[in-house]
């Protein structure tokens, strides 16, 4: 803004800075403010209320030490195999078909397919609850009637992780599909065309061409995929209510849940901050990696 020639502000300066101050202090009250209290909280043993206690590094080496968010990273890297790169694939190649105007009614079919996004994950929850039902679920029924052994989705630890990967696809399927249709929209159609009139199959053409041109887009959907595996909740809580998410033997708990746990059931506001942080460095980290994996790649 411009300055009168005395050096100070006019009064129309002043109006201007006047009208974007909500913006900031907003941003400082509800987000600058938190961010650095919560750094300070996690070097001290505060219960919610009183002096804060400073302990310094302590809730880090005691971070080391927890078995159950060590477990909570574990299973995060392991929700992630099981559904990101089926997930991944699969909105890619829905993509790829219904980005096409020849096939009819596709309009209706990307509605249909991001429907699930948008549903109530508790309601969501509760349906594969009887769904997956040792007893009277439907998965079970059907393998039954081909002659198979029911199995225990919600009772085992790769049986509570499998579900919990059924139900976050079915959730998110349509979500990526959405960001690969709009990667696909910045590709000439005149290359993938041109190769089918070379004699490349459409296979060769989604292999060759469609995959490497859209490597920023399945980099963008994988991170965020990334992301959520580690901060899995709502999907958790409504699919394992008895257990508080945790799942059998903590087999499905993350590390978002293992800092609410911390923070609203254990009033531990310092090791929930000193959680969090960490948290946030370990997904920097894999990000980091990402990024130079997928680089490497390009090359």
């Amino acid at each position: 803004m411009a300055k009168s020639q005395s050096g100070k502000m006019s009064k129309q300066d002043w109006w201007g800075y006047a009208f974007i101050s909500p913006f900031y202090i907003l941003f400082a009250v509800f987000g600058l403010y938190p961010l650095l209290f919560s750094f300070v909280l996690s070097f001290t043993d505060w219960k919610g209320r009183g002096p804060l206690n400073f302990i310094g590094w302590a809730n880090y080496a005691l971070m080391l030490k927890d078995n159950v968010f060590w477990q909570s990273v574990q299973n995060g890297v392991i929700i992630f195999l099981i559904y990101v790169p089926i997930m991944t694939f699969l909105a890619l190649v829905l993509a790829v078909i219904l980005n096409s105007p020849r096939i009819r009614g596709y309009k209706f079919f990307r509605l249909i397919i991001f429907l699930p996004y948008i549903t109530n994950m508790v309601a969501a929850g509760f349906v594969f609850q009887s769904l997956l039902n040792q007893e009277v679920g439907l998965f079970n029924l059907a393998l039954e009637a081909i002659g198979l052994p029911a199995v225990p989705w919600l009772n085992s630890i790769w049986g509570a992780r499998v579900s919990l990967g059924i139900l976050v696809t079915w959730a998110w399927l349509g979500y990526n599909m959405v960001i690969m249709l709009a990667g696909l929209q910045t590709i000439d159609r005149e290359l993938t065309e041109a190769a089918l009139i070379d004699g490349a199959t459409p296979v060769q053409s989604f292999f060759y061409i469609t995959v490497p041109l859209m490597r920023p887009v399945i980099l963008f959907s994988v991170i965020l995929s990334t992301i959520g595996s580690f901060g899995l909740f709502t999907e958790l809580v409504s699919l394992f209510p008895q257990s508080q998410g945790m799942g059998p033997l903590n087999s499905t708990v993350t590390p978002l849940l293992v800092i609410f746990r911390q923070t609203f059931n254990n009033f531990r506001f310092g090791y929930a901050s000193a959680l969090g942080y960490s948290f946030f460095a370990l997904i920097f980290v894999v990000t980091v990696l990402q990024f130079r994996f997928f680089d490497r790649s390009e090359e």
